[in-house]
């Protein structure tokens, strides 16, 4: 295995990270839209918090697919199409919520509900099976010896991958609220942090139920014993510091938190995966390893030049968005009362 192959595998892992450590506040801040929200000013509030950066956020999956594809494209071929349906679902959800923002804007009021609720639904549906995904490929998919997934229900939806899938939805559910709480003033800013609170107590015994399932129906323990048991410890004290900072109301603590409980989320996956990138429950001699799903050393070597040349001015221009909207999103929102009157 070369160096250019774990260089590659690392930034995979790097750009799922920034996905859902950003994008994951934006599927959370949907999801709030109809069950945080109690009329339509509040929805516009919540909603403007997200407005200038959601679609800048989901660049990073993009990425992160163009960076498989061209690095690795034994491993996309395999997990798109083994998981085509799944990641036909998960396209309806972007869909759907990124059309929902532009329409919610443009129609008249009594038809702003509709769009409410498909940018709430599209907000969930992401995350959930995500997370079923990902959790479903630790455990190990029918995968043949030409890379060939042959999956039954069974292998895509089971107790593990469920629990994964709802663990992710009020991870990213809470890294929302957290995010609403750092973003907006009033009653919404309040309630926010009165949701996470109580949020927080079910995310402790999904957490558990999660680490224990992972004992049980992975290899990570067995494999990885160190780092697994370090990033499910890294899990619980980030989640547990993010619901003392908002107990305290220090909310850029609690966000930071929050976020970067879903980092070591992805974190304890690609490692438990290493040096592995799909798991075969046929036999562990059909799994699928970074050195035999990589590409050449040729189209690495110009991939990295491009992206150690790329990347630094896409990170500053995200930090420059966030600087310049760092401002807290009070009522009435601006544009608010102006589309209203239409």
């Amino acid at each position: 295995m070369s160096n250019l192959q774990l260089l590659w595998f690392f930034l995979i892992g790097l750009l799922f990270s920034g996905f859902f450590f950003l994008e994951g506040f934006d599927f959370g801040v949907g999801m709030a839209v109809q069950s945080l929200a109690k009329n339509e000013l509040e929805k516009d509030q919540i909603v403007e918090t997200i407005g200038p950066v959601w679609d800048g956020n989901e660049v990073w999956l993009l990425t992160a697919g163009g960076a498989m594809f061209a690095s690795f494209p034994y491993w996309y071929a395999s997990l798109f199409s083994g998981y085509y349906l799944i990641l036909l679902i998960i396209l309806v959800g972007l869909i759907i919520r990124g059309v929902s923002f532009e329409f919610r804007h443009k129609v008249p009021v009594e038809e702003k509900q509709r769009w409410n609720w498909a940018l709430s639904i599209g907000s969930f549906l992401v995350p959930f099976f995500f997370g079923l995904m990902f959790i479903s490929l630790i455990q190990g998919m029918p995968l043949d010896a030409d890379g060939n997934m042959s999956a039954r229900f069974s292998d895509y939806f089971n107790l593990f991958s469920l629990v994964g899938g709802v663990a992710m939805v009020l991870l990213t559910y809470l890294h929302g609220l957290n995010y609403i709480s750092l973003k907006t003033d009033g009653a919404i800013r309040t309630r926010a942090r009165q949701y996470a609170q109580k949020l927080y107590l079910v995310l402790y015994l999904g957490l558990v139920a999660f680490a224990l399932l992972l004992f049980f129906k992975t290899d990570f323990f067995e494999l990885h014993l160190i780092p697994t048991l370090a990033l499910v410890v890294a899990i619980v004290v980030l989640t547990a510091v993010a619901h003392l900072s908002i107990l305290k109301e220090a909310e850029m603590t609690a966000f930071l938190a929050s976020g970067l409980s879903l980092v070591a989320v992805v974190a304890l996956l690609f490692q438990g995966l290493f040096p592995r990138v799909m798991i075969s429950s046929i036999s562990s001699q059909y799994d699928l390893l970074i050195e035999s799903a990589s590409s050449s050393p040729y189209t690495l070597s110009i991939m990295s030049i491009v992206a150690l040349t790329l990347v630094p001015f896409v990170l500053a221009y995200t930090v420059w968005t966030y600087y310049i909207f760092r401002k807290r999103i009070k009522l009435p929102v601006i544009g608010t009362e102006e589309h209203h009157a239409g």
